[in-house]
């Protein structure tokens, strides 16, 4: 088993700060790190970011307390970013400072006060911070998301002319909040001063609850009305919130009807979010809708190169990252967890970057050997050879018996040996309804439990696929 990475301490504070001091550190610092952790990858969150401590504040620094094995890689990584976060959510122009453990505030420094030093204006700082990493040229393109990338890209390009409303959707981790973040570094970038708004369902629906408690609602409304381009990170959330449920369609509609771009994202496509109501629905998908799906093994690999490349992390075995690629398939954010877990467990453990190396901290990781995802044309090509079918019959729309099953159980193990959603498993089949697919799977599984014949017919199967995929790695 690899030891921990990250051993937990207390940063020190000092001991004549008053309680009402330090309660503003410690509500100030919560905002920053949830921040922070929409930023970065949740494995870069938990390794490097999750052990900072806030040690003193004041309306011209922020110094926070990291760990010693720690603390340069996250001054000279991460300090600018977690600076630009700092700003945005104090509203001031503070610096931050990365210290060592049991470093404490000078107490011969004065302590600014309001009246004394007020905080310079800060109304042209960005609000949100996009993240600098998260750009179109740090995006990997690869089969599974070009339409997403170029979508995206063209809306950058032509805020409100191109595709409005964009939606992107998919499974989490791939790539989707980078798109978005794309979208607002290249309009502040090369906008020429068009107003570029990001945000989370969580959050916009936080500010509506303090807004309505607050009786500001009408600062609210002009804060999100009022963009030329406003990004909204996972609509899914909106699910099962009434009032600002209608409070982001009356959103919607104001800048819509204003010519302002929209791109919202989410796990699903619009007509799965069965919890909203169809005006929703509708407008979600009276636009472009883009899907994104686990990228391929060479995709993954390019990935991991660029981050490599990025950070300046040489392997001393290119297989480490081959490695961990074909370790990791399905999570974009996983794949460079997983590298950045191998770096740090060779930098602490003083080791290089080897293959060795790496399938022995993901082994620790996650010990279950690893399932290879199939294609749905390898499904297919099986199921037609089985059955003796072709693959125009297989796709076709005849509802003949001798079709009917090898289609049904084609599509309950595309479903069960794929990583595609279950509209890309109907496309595939004819450009079927992903309803059929769902009816397919139980009737498959159904027959599996009451016909010895029919298990017999698919677990042989499933053996042929991987059989079939062991084949061509040997």
């Amino acid at each position: 088993m690899a030891p921990r990475l990250v051993r937990s301490w207390t940063s020190p504070r000092e001991e004549s700060t008053t309680p009402a001091v330090m309660q503003e550190l410690d509500h100030a610092w919560q905002r920053i790190a949830a921040e922070m952790r929409r930023a970065v990858t949740d494995s870069t969150y938990a390794i490097w970011l999750e052990p900072l401590r806030p040690v003193d504040l004041d309306p011209r620094r922020l110094v926070v307390a990291a760990p010693d094995e720690l603390r340069t890689w996250v001054a000279d990584r991460y300090g600018p970013l977690l600076e630009r976060v700092a700003r945005h959510v104090l509203d001031a122009a503070v610096r931050v400072e990365v210290v060592a453990p049991d470093a404490i505030p000078d107490p011969a420094r004065p302590a600014a006060t309001p009246d004394v030093a007020a905080a310079p204006d800060t109304r042209e700082l960005p609000d949100p911070p996009f993240n600098p990493k998260l750009t179109f040229d740090q995006f990997v393109i690869g089969d599974s998301n070009r339409f997403a990338h170029a979508a995206a890209l063209a809306v950058a390009e032509m805020p409100g002319q191109a595709y409005n409303p964009l939606y992107i959707c998919g499974p989490p981790g791939l790539g989707k909040t980078h798109l978005l973040h794309a979208v607002g570094n290249y309009v502040g970038s090369f906008g020429g001063g068009l107003t570029v708004r990001y945000t989370t369902v969580e959050s916009f629906t936080s500010e509506f609850v303090a807004a309505l408690h607050g009786g500001s609602i009408d600062a609210f409304k002009a804060r999100f009305r009022h963009n030329d381009v406003l990004l909204i990170d996972d609509v899914q959330f909106l699910a099962a919130k009434a009032r600002t449920e209608e409070e982001f369609f009356h959103t919607f509609n104001a800048l819509y009807d204003s010519g302002s771009q929209l791109v919202l994202t989410s796990d699903r496509p619009p007509r799965d979010l069965l919890a909203l109501e169809d005006r929703l629905r509708e407008r979600f998908s009276s636009g472009l809708v883009c899907e994104v799906r686990p990228p391929d093994a060479t995709t993954r690999l390019t990935i991991l190169r660029k981050r490599a490349a990025h950070d300046g992390i040489a392997p001393e075995d290119a297989g480490a990252l081959d490695v961990i690629a074909e370790r990791i398939t399905d999570n974009v954010r996983a794949l460079e967890g997983a590298l950045i877990r191998v770096v740090a467990f060779a930098s602490l453990t003083s080791r290089p970057v080897t293959a060795a190396l790496a399938a022995e901290v993901l082994d620790a990781l996650d010990p279950r050997p690893r399932q290879v995802r199939r294609s749905i044309d390898e499904v297919m090509a099986a199921a037609c050879e089985a059955f003796g079918v072709t693959r125009d019959e297989l796709v076709s729309s005849s509802r003949a018996q001798r079709l009917t099953w090898p289609r049904q159980v084609a599509m309950y193990l595309a479903r069960e040996l794929t990583d595609q959603t279950l509209p890309a498993i109907g496309r595939a089949f004819g450009n079927r309804d992903h309803t059929t697919v769902m009816h397919a799977c139980r009737r498959t599984a159904q027959r599996m439990a009451d016909d010895a014949g029919a298990y017999e017919t698919v677990r042989a199967l499933t053996e042929r696929l991987h059989a079939r995929r062991d084949d061509r790695r040997a």
